[in-house]
């Protein structure tokens, strides 16, 4: 049961994505990433200051580090949200699993340990499988001249993986949850700010405005129901259950904005789906059994 708080954690996400969608007509990417930011540093200060968390840290570089990649991966994903279908852009994000699995693949290249790729043919077919769905749900985007968002979407996956190898390794050193996202918040925030001196800032209109107090919220909401997940559930399961944000996303864009999406979006999307969750499983199973050492 404690794995059904990744449902709620990927309605959050997928209802904040409606929100950007909504605050897209009237506020440029940067502006929604800065208000995403503050409004979450905020609640996430009160949250650390209510458990008694200190928000100071040994780790600052890893922060920082952290920061940088989640906040590229969180514009880009923003963007991809304002011009794309809202099943597309959540679907490339949660490419991430897959770029994972790839990496971990591209690892073993590297280290020159060639035997190992035989042991780990299932992972390489997994890793082609969710690259052949990304290639049928770009089909539709080149179509519609949407090709360029298409692309920024799939690049918001690939920060997302490189983020979550950076909250692993927050994680590994004793940094709390709740200070490793206010962190982050608060670097949205100041790139945010930082770029809005570059784009300008577009006129606040009411009650259009009103919708960014949800973004940062809902946001702020997802990480910790997700948090608890983790903490309490089947990791696997916990794993898996998020692509339900992917169904919610899909619902959200057909009936609040006529989202269509043909067949082969879909058979993409599907493919994506189905690569996510066999990479989860067969990145823990090489986890548990590692290959043994050669002498």
């Amino acid at each position: 049961m404690q794995a059904l708080w990744m449902v709620l954690a990927s309605l959050f996400f997928a209802s904040m994505s409606v929100c950007i969608k909504f605050a897209s007509a009237h506020f440029n990417t940067l502006e929604m990433v800065c208000w995403r930011g503050a409004i979450g540093m905020v609640f996430l200060a009160a949250l650390c200051q209510a458990q008694g968390v200190s928000l100071r840290t040994a780790v600052p570089m890893m922060h920082l580090w952290r920061s940088v990649i989640g906040v590229a991966s969180l514009a880009t994903w923003f963007y991809a949200i304002a011009h794309l279908p809202l099943a597309t852009a959540m679907t490339l994000n949660y490419m991430s699993g897959v770029w994972v699995a790839a990496f971990l693949v591209g690892g073993t290249l590297v280290m020159g340990r060639l035997q190992d790729i035989g042991r780990q043919g299932p992972i390489v077919l997994t890793v082609m499988s969710g690259f052949v769905g990304v290639v049928l749900m770009l089909q539709p985007t080149i179509a519609q001249d949407q090709l360029f968002a298409g692309l920024i979407g799939l690049l918001s996956g690939l920060g997302a993986a490189f983020a979550y190898l950076q909250v692993a390794a927050l994680g590994r050193v004793g940094e709390p949850e709740a200070r490793t996202v206010f962190y982050f918040s608060m670097g949205a925030a100041v790139a945010g700010a930082v770029g809005m001196l570059f784009t300008g800032m577009s006129p606040w209109t009411w009650p259009h405005a009103l919708w960014l107090l949800p973004i940062g919220l809902l946001a702020a909401l997802g990480q910790l129901c997700m948090t608890k997940a983790y903490t309490h559930g089947a990791t696997l399961v916990v794993a898996n259950l998020q692509y339900s944000g992917i169904v919610f996303s899909a619902l959200f864009g057909l009936f609040l904005f006529g989202d269509q999406i043909p067949w082969i979006g879909w058979a993409g999307m599907a493919l994506i789906i189905s690569s996510g969750i066999a990479a989860t499983f067969l990145r823990a199973r090489a986890i548990a059994n590692p290959p043994a050492e050669e002498h």
